[in-house]
């Protein structure tokens, strides 16, 4: 399985490129990033990062002070932003509590640990609490998202175990070594085929997995 994964893998590095993902200039915004980009395009948390940044507000210690209707008209553009500032005021109300803001002492803390930590915060599931440890901490934490699912199931590549996060993530984890650079640029890509080509109607013939396969749609569950 190892050679499989690091198959797809190395080609879709080779015809995609480094992804240098996630686009966050600090540790706290990737996580702020991470909650406002449940169910919306990067496009609009990019505007609602921007509208943060502007008001001189994106830094636990403001977003604890801004009253949350005003958080919420910030963070519009990202959508369900009266439910996203909810979730954004308890991860800092939380921060400031367990870590006093010090994300360097938040992430020095045991991974299976803190992943139980950042579950237990409101409006904080699987897939934003291992994108902030992967992409905010450094951990060793592969992400799975509706992109991994949808493409590693038309690959074959389905996990045997069912069909949860968890199931999925072991795929990786457990056949890939524990190396946050290659969980991070893995998952970059994917999101990448998610969006361009591995689409919901899908554009085998355009798609990097399948360069010098014999004519378009060759059956992605045969490579290798």
């Amino acid at each position: 399985m190892i050679d499989t994964l690091m198959s797809v893998y190395r080609r879709l590095l080779a015809a995609c490129g480094p992804q240098h993902w996630w686009p966050g200039e600090t540790p706290f915004e990737v996580m702020i990033g991470a909650v406002l980009t449940q169910n919306t395009a990067w496009t609009n948390v990019d505007r609602a990062i921007r509208n943060l940044k502007e008001a001189g507000v994106l830094s636990a210690p403001a977003l604890r002070a801004l009253p949350q209707d005003e958080l919420a008209a910030l963070i519009r553009p990202s959508g369900y932003f009266n439910a996203k500032a909810r979730k954004v005021k308890e991860l800092v109300t939380w921060l400031g509590d367990r870590c006093g803001d010090d994300l360097d002492a938040l992430f020095a803390a045991d991974t299976a640990a803190l992943r139980d930590e950042l579950l237990a915060v409101h409006g904080i599931g699987e897939e934003t609490a291992d994108s902030m440890l992967l992409y905010a901490g450094g951990k060793p934490v592969f992400v799975v998202d509706a992109y991994t699912r949808r493409i590693f199931t038309r690959l074959g590549l389905h996990p045997s175990q069912g069909d949860r996060y968890a199931d999925f993530q072991r795929l990786f984890m457990e056949n890939l070594p524990p190396d946050a650079a290659l969980y991070n640029e893995y998952h970059a890509l994917i999101v990448n085929l998610g969006k361009e080509t591995c689409r919901p109607a899908p554009r085998c013939g355009d798609c990097p997995l399948n360069a010098g396969r014999p004519g378009p749609g060759y059956p992605c569950r045969r490579i290798r």
